[in-house]
C-alpha cells in the first residue's frame, strides 16, 4: 500500500494518489470522472455511467470522444506521478485500465477511505450486536476519524456520484449514531452533551440523535430540557411533514416523565436505537 500503489481518499476532499503523488485533476470534468472511478476503484464502470455522470441525460454528440479526452488527461497524471517515483514496471494504462464497455482505476492494493471505513464500521457494528460497547465506541470512533469533511466536498457531482456521496454521508451518520450509543452505554452522558446539542441542530427531524439527546439530558439531572427537545422536535415534525414522533420516542419522552434518570435507558433501550431513527 502507500508508496508503490494508488491510494484514494472520497471522505472528504478529493484525492488520488500514485506512489504517493496526488494524481488529482483541477479541472471539473476530469475530476468528476476521477471520482467516480475512485467510488467504483478496482471494479469497472461503464462508459454510459460515465456519461450520464458527465452530462446526465443531455450529452453531446461529441460524448464518448470527449470521455477519451478527459481519461487521456487522467492518464498523462499519472505518466508523470509513474515517471517522478521512476517505476517503470507499470504504466498508466495499466492504472487506468481500457476494459470492454468502461475503465477502471486499477489501485493495486492501495488505501482506498471508504472501504477502510465501511470494515471499521462493520467492526462496531458487530461489537454492538455482542454488548462489547467499548470496542465498539473504539472502531466506530476510528471508522468516523477517517472523514475529514462532506463526502467528495471539493467535487462538481453529477447524478452519479451525488447519490453515492449521500450514500456515504447516511453511512457515516448510522455510525455515528451507534457510537454514541455505545457511549451512552458506557455511562457517558455528560461528555455527549455538546456533540449531541451540534447534531441535533444539523439533523432537525433524527429522532435517533433526539432521543440520545434527551437521555443524555435526563442522566445528567437537566430533565426539564430534556421534555424540552422532545416538544421542539415534535413541533418540528409536524409542521415539516405533518408526523407525529415515533412510538419509540414517544414512549422515551413518557418515561422521562416517570423515572429516575438512571433507569431511563435501562427500561427503555430502544428509545436511541435504530427503532426512532428518521432522517431528514
Amino acid at each position: 500500500m502507500g508508496d508503490t500503489a494508488v491510494d484514494i481518499e472520497v471522505l472528504g476532499a478529493l484525492s488520488a494518489r500514485e506512489h504517493g503523488i496526488s494524481i488529482t485533476p483541477t479541472a471539473p470534468k476530469p475530476r468528476q470522472v476521477l471520482a467516480l472511478l475512485a467510488l467504483h476503484a478496482d471494479r469497472v464502470v461503464q462508459v454510459p455511467a460515465l456519461i450520464e455522470e458527465l452530462w446526465d441525460d443531455e450529452p453531446p454528440r461529441s460524448a464518448r470522444t470527449t470521455l477519451q479526452t478527459y481519461v487521456l488527461q487522467l492518464r498523462e497524471h499519472i505518466g508523470e506521478a509513474l515517471a517522478k517515483a521512476g517505476d517503470d514496471t507499470v504504466t498508466a494504462k495499466d492504472v487506468l485500465v481500457t476494459l470492454p464497455g468502461g475503465y477502471r482505476l486499477d489501485t493495486r492494493g492501495g488505501r482506498v477511505d471508504f472501504r477502510e471505513f465501511e470494515r471499521q464500521a462493520g467492526a462496531g457494528y458487530r461489537a454492538m450486536d455482542a454488548d462489547d460497547f467499548a470496542t465498539a465506541a473504539r472502531r466506530l470512533r476510528e471508522a468516523l476519524s477517517l472523514w475529514t469533511g462532506s463526502a467528495l466536498a471539493d467535487v462538481t457531482a453529477g447524478s452519479r456520484t451525488d447519490l453515492e456521496a449521500k450514500r456515504l454521508e447516511e453511512s457515516r451518520l448510522c455510525a455515528l449514531d451507534q457510537r454514541i450509543e455505545a457511549d451512552l452505554r458506557l455511562g457517558r452522558h455528560r461528555e455527549l452533551l455538546s456533540e449531541l446539542t451540534v447534531l441535533v441542530n444539523k439533523h432537525r427531524l433524527h429522532e435517533s440523535l433526539h432521543g440520545q439527546f434527551m437521555v443524555a439530558l435526563h442522566r445528567s439531572g437537566r430533565r426539564g430540557e430534556a421534555l424540552s427537545v422532545y416538544q421542539r422536535l415534535r413541533t418540528t415534525l409536524v409542521r415539516e411533514l405533518g408526523l407525529e414522533p415515533s412510538a419509540a420516542l414517544s414512549r422515551l419522552q413518557r418515561s422521562i416523565l416517570v423515572t429516575h434518570p438512571e433507569t431511563t435507558a435501562a427500561r427503555h433501550p430502544e428509545a436511541t436505537g435504530p427503532a426512532v431513527a428518521r432522517v431528514g
